[in-house]
Protein backbone atom coordinates (compact mmCIF):
# COMPACT_ATOMS: atom_id res chain seq x y z
CA UNK A 1 0.00 0.00 0.00
CA UNK A 2 1.74 3.52 -1.52
CA UNK A 3 2.09 6.06 1.37
CA UNK A 4 -0.23 8.48 0.00
CA UNK A 5 -3.07 5.59 0.22
CA UNK A 6 -2.08 4.89 3.88
CA UNK A 7 -2.81 8.64 4.62
CA UNK A 8 -5.99 8.60 3.15
CA UNK A 9 -5.48 9.84 -0.58
CA UNK A 10 -6.83 8.79 -3.73
CA UNK A 11 -5.72 11.00 -6.65
CA UNK A 12 -6.81 14.14 -5.44
CA UNK A 13 -9.84 12.71 -3.27
CA UNK A 14 -9.18 12.47 0.63
CA UNK A 15 -10.53 9.76 1.78
CA UNK A 16 -12.04 10.13 5.72
CA UNK A 17 -12.46 5.83 6.75
CA UNK A 18 -9.14 6.27 7.97
CA UNK A 19 -7.24 8.69 10.51
CA UNK A 20 -4.30 10.38 9.28
CA UNK A 21 -3.17 11.36 13.25
CA UNK A 22 -3.37 7.87 14.23
CA UNK A 23 -1.69 6.88 11.04
CA UNK A 24 1.14 9.46 11.25
CA UNK A 25 1.52 8.10 15.21
CA UNK A 26 1.83 4.79 14.04
CA UNK A 27 4.81 6.02 11.63
CA UNK A 28 6.55 7.90 14.35
CA UNK A 29 5.96 4.68 16.61
CA UNK A 30 7.85 2.73 13.84
CA UNK A 31 10.53 4.79 13.77
CA UNK A 32 11.05 4.72 17.28
CA UNK A 33 11.18 1.09 17.19
CA UNK A 34 13.54 1.40 14.31
CA UNK A 35 16.22 3.99 15.70
CA UNK A 36 16.42 1.18 18.87
CA UNK A 37 16.84 -1.67 16.95
CA UNK A 38 19.39 0.57 15.21
CA UNK A 39 21.06 1.65 18.66
CA UNK A 40 21.62 -2.68 19.05
CA UNK A 41 23.19 -2.64 15.76
CA UNK A 42 25.43 -0.40 15.73
CA UNK A 43 26.02 -0.07 19.28
CA UNK A 44 27.88 2.20 21.93
CA UNK A 45 28.05 5.34 19.96
CA UNK A 46 24.17 4.98 18.59
CA UNK A 47 23.38 4.57 22.55
CA UNK A 48 25.32 7.72 23.31
CA UNK A 49 24.04 10.00 20.45
CA UNK A 50 20.45 9.22 20.91
CA UNK A 51 20.74 9.68 25.05
CA UNK A 52 21.17 6.49 26.87
CA UNK A 53 24.05 7.58 28.40
CA UNK A 54 27.79 6.33 29.17
CA UNK A 55 26.76 3.80 30.91
CA UNK A 56 24.55 1.84 28.41
CA UNK A 57 26.88 2.74 25.60
CA UNK A 58 29.63 0.75 27.51
CA UNK A 59 27.52 -2.51 28.54
CA UNK A 60 27.05 -2.62 24.68
CA UNK A 61 30.33 -1.79 23.89
CA UNK A 62 31.56 -5.12 26.44
CA UNK A 63 28.67 -6.64 25.04
CA UNK A 64 26.53 -6.91 28.30
CA UNK A 65 23.14 -8.29 27.84
CA UNK A 66 21.40 -5.86 29.34
CA UNK A 67 21.57 -3.30 26.95
CA UNK A 68 20.33 -5.40 24.15
CA UNK A 69 17.30 -6.64 25.98
CA UNK A 70 15.92 -3.63 27.65
CA UNK A 71 16.27 -2.22 24.38
CA UNK A 72 14.31 -5.21 22.70
CA UNK A 73 11.70 -4.84 24.72
CA UNK A 74 11.27 -0.78 24.19
CA UNK A 75 11.05 -1.98 20.13
CA UNK A 76 8.56 -4.38 21.01
CA UNK A 77 6.73 -2.13 23.10
CA UNK A 78 6.87 0.70 20.30
CA UNK A 79 5.82 -1.81 17.26
CA UNK A 80 2.50 -3.08 19.62
CA UNK A 81 1.72 0.79 19.71
CA UNK A 82 2.51 1.46 16.36
CA UNK A 83 0.12 -1.72 15.17
CA UNK A 84 -2.70 -0.40 17.41
CA UNK A 85 -2.16 2.59 15.93
CA UNK A 86 -2.77 1.21 12.48
CA UNK A 87 -5.54 -0.40 14.05
CA UNK A 88 -7.37 2.63 15.43
CA UNK A 89 -7.11 3.96 12.16
CA UNK A 90 -8.98 1.55 10.15
CA UNK A 91 -5.72 0.36 7.88
CA UNK A 92 -5.34 -3.17 9.91
CA UNK A 93 -7.80 -5.68 11.97
CA UNK A 94 -9.03 -4.88 14.93
CA UNK A 95 -6.75 -4.94 18.18
CA UNK A 96 -7.89 -6.37 21.79
CA UNK A 97 -8.65 -3.39 24.25
CA UNK A 98 -8.00 -0.87 21.37
CA UNK A 99 -10.02 1.87 22.98
CA UNK A 100 -8.21 1.05 26.26
CA UNK A 101 -4.52 0.42 24.52
CA UNK A 102 -4.78 4.12 22.49
CA UNK A 103 -6.28 6.19 25.75
CA UNK A 104 -2.94 4.77 27.46
CA UNK A 105 -0.38 4.82 24.93
CA UNK A 106 -1.44 8.51 24.46
CA UNK A 107 -1.42 8.58 27.95
CA UNK A 108 2.28 7.41 28.17
CA UNK A 109 4.11 9.15 25.56
CA UNK A 110 2.22 12.77 27.17
CA UNK A 111 3.47 12.10 30.85
CA UNK A 112 6.33 10.90 29.40
CA UNK A 113 6.84 14.04 27.47
CA UNK A 114 5.16 16.05 30.70
CA UNK A 115 7.32 14.48 33.08
CA UNK A 116 10.65 15.09 32.10
CA UNK A 117 11.97 17.07 35.33
CA UNK A 118 11.32 14.39 37.18
CA UNK A 119 12.98 11.57 35.48
CA UNK A 120 16.18 13.96 34.76
CA UNK A 121 18.53 13.29 38.11
CA UNK A 122 17.54 9.16 37.10
CA UNK A 123 19.92 10.14 34.22
CA UNK A 124 21.97 12.56 35.21
CA UNK A 125 24.44 11.97 32.06
CA UNK A 126 21.55 13.21 29.84
CA UNK A 127 21.86 16.77 28.25
CA UNK A 128 19.15 19.75 28.67
CA UNK A 129 18.99 19.41 24.97
CA UNK A 130 18.55 15.52 24.86
CA UNK A 131 15.38 15.58 27.60
CA UNK A 132 13.93 19.16 25.50
CA UNK A 133 14.23 16.95 22.20
CA UNK A 134 12.78 13.51 22.99
CA UNK A 135 9.93 15.29 25.12
CA UNK A 136 8.70 17.45 22.19
CA UNK A 137 9.61 14.08 19.97
CA UNK A 138 7.31 12.16 22.59
CA UNK A 139 4.80 14.84 23.03
CA UNK A 140 3.97 15.35 19.47
CA UNK A 141 4.01 11.46 19.20
CA UNK A 142 1.29 11.55 21.95
CA UNK A 143 -0.94 14.48 20.94
CA UNK A 144 -1.22 12.66 17.44
CA UNK A 145 -2.31 9.36 18.95
CA UNK A 146 -4.95 11.49 21.60
CA UNK A 147 -6.53 13.23 18.86
CA UNK A 148 -6.82 10.17 16.82
CA UNK A 149 -8.14 8.80 19.42
CA UNK A 150 -10.60 11.21 20.08
CA UNK A 151 -11.52 11.82 16.57
CA UNK A 152 -12.23 8.23 16.08
CA UNK A 153 -14.02 7.31 19.57
CA UNK A 154 -17.21 7.85 18.34
CA UNK A 155 -16.53 4.91 16.18
CA UNK A 156 -15.41 2.87 18.86
CA UNK A 157 -18.52 3.23 20.55
CA UNK A 158 -20.98 2.65 17.83
CA UNK A 159 -18.91 -0.17 17.33
CA UNK A 160 -19.59 -2.02 20.67
CA UNK A 161 -23.28 -0.97 20.78
CA UNK A 162 -23.32 -3.27 17.98
CA UNK A 163 -21.94 -6.27 19.87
Amino acid sequence: MALNELLGFKGNIVCTDKNKFLIIGSICSALAALVHLGCIIFGGNWYRFFGAGEQMARMAENGHWYPTVVTLVIVLILSVWSLYALSGARVIFKMPFLRLGLVLISAIYLIRSLAFVSIMPMFPENSLTFWLVSSGITFTIGLLYAIGTFQVWSHFSSESAQL
